[in-house]
């Protein structure tokens, strides 16, 4: 399966201004400069997600709608990255709540993709948002994790770490065209297997 066309459909601060959640939808999370916009790029080979050298650039959740060469069609959604930014606690707080709310309500979500950096990957924050997804999925939900940033462990390091998480997809460097390729099968591998289900 092949990403036909993506189209940037709207931006919205909570649920309540999001679309009709008419079809099944692809969450992607994950820790300010975790490297989600250039992962979501790679991906969709197009230049959806703004790349930014300021971590939590992004604070609206964005909606992408993706069609497949079957003409298969999902909504991909653009979370706000946690953990980083340059605002005030007020703002991060509400930030924190329309996430929590929309990631909680948001029924038509059926695949959670949360990007980890394979440097860090015992993060407390990262736990925490695992442990959420986890708490709050419904039966038609999956999690896939992605570690991301893979290509700057040693060897062993890798080893172990594939050990920990023998179910997770692990990005090198996402500019080498065998790394970007690797991870775009097995990415897609997930999102036939949710179209399948549609």
């Amino acid at each position: 399966m092949k990403i036909k066309s993506v189209k940037f459909i709207k931006s919205a601060q909570s649920i309540k201004d999001s679309i009709d959640p008419n079809f099944n939808e692809v969450a992607f999370m994950g820790r300010s400069n975790v490297g989600k916009s250039s992962f979501l790029n790679s991906l969709t080979n197009q230049k959806i997600a703004k790349i930014s050298s300021t971590p939590g650039k992004t604070k609206l959740i964005n909606f992408f709608e993706v069609l497949y060469e079957n003409d298969a069609k999902t909504i991909f959604v653009d979370l706000p990255g946690f953990g980083y930014a340059k605002v005030s606690k007020k703002e991060q707080g509400n930030w924190q709540k329309n996430l929590n709310s929309f990631i909680a309500n948001r029924f038509n979500i059926k695949l959670f993709v949360q990007l980890r950096d394979a440097r860090h990957p015992g993060l407390e924050i990262d736990n925490q948002v695992y442990e959420y997804l986890n708490f709050i999925k419904k039966a038609d939900q999956q999690i896939l994790t992605i570690f991301t940033k893979s290509d700057k462990l040693k060897q062993n390091e890798l080893a172990k770490l594939k050990k920990e998480y023998p179910n997770s997809i692990f990005v090198s460097n996402l500019k080498k065209e065998e790394s970007k390729k690797q991870m775009i099968k097995f990415t897609l591998h997930y999102l036939e297997i949710l179209n399948e289900n549609n």
